[in-house]
């Protein structure tokens, strides 16, 4: 039943984000409340289906506020960052033709697979590296676009990435 509900408020909170100024009640239609309603009813059946399919269970820790506090900094702030410098170092490999790819295993060392997927995710969002696999004991294999050593130190690849996501997931 939470996985119901939360779906449920999830899909609808975000529903209404998509579709706000399309109406005369605050900034809704009557008529858009209610698909709204049936959508995300919908949407948190499926949802449910589906967690119950792959044998999940919800954790509801995700929901405390001073995570989502936690996400938003770490988006804004140090992804961000890093992105931005990523850009610029690629830029220059790319006029000056410096380049040595390669594909190098790091440890992130993440307790649960959604810390793992968020810093793979992280990764792959940072213009030169890529996160190509990840294996059972949740080393990441990052195809990077200058190798520096065979043995890279998880700051080397992925800057403050684990210490963030840790934060807000584990």
């Amino acid at each position: 039943m939470t996985v119901l509900a939360i779906a449920f408020i999830f899909s609808f909170l975000f529903y209404l984000v998509l579709t706000a100024g399309s109406g005369k009640v605050l900034v809704w239609s009557i008529e858009e409340i209610c698909f709204g309603i049936i959508f995300s009813i919908l949407t948190a059946i499926l949802v449910k289906k589906l967690w119950l399919s792959v044998g999940a269970k919800p954790d509801l820790r995700i929901l405390n506020p001073k995570r989502w506090a936690f996400f938003l900094i770490y988006a804004i702030g140090p992804l961000f960052f890093e992105i931005t410098k990523a850009n610029f170092d690629v830029a220059c490999r790319v006029i000056t033709g410096k380049i040595r790819p390669g594909i190098v295993k790091i440890s992130p060392g993440m307790k649960t697979d959604f810390g793992t997927m968020m810093v793979a995710n992280s990764i792959t969002l940072t213009p030169r590296t890529l996160a190509v696999d990840v294996d059972d004991k949740g080393n990441i294999y990052v195809h990077w676009i200058f190798v520096k050593i065979k043995e890279p130190r998880v700051e080397d690849i992925c800057s403050s990435f684990p210490k963030w996501i840790k934060r807000i997931v584990e």
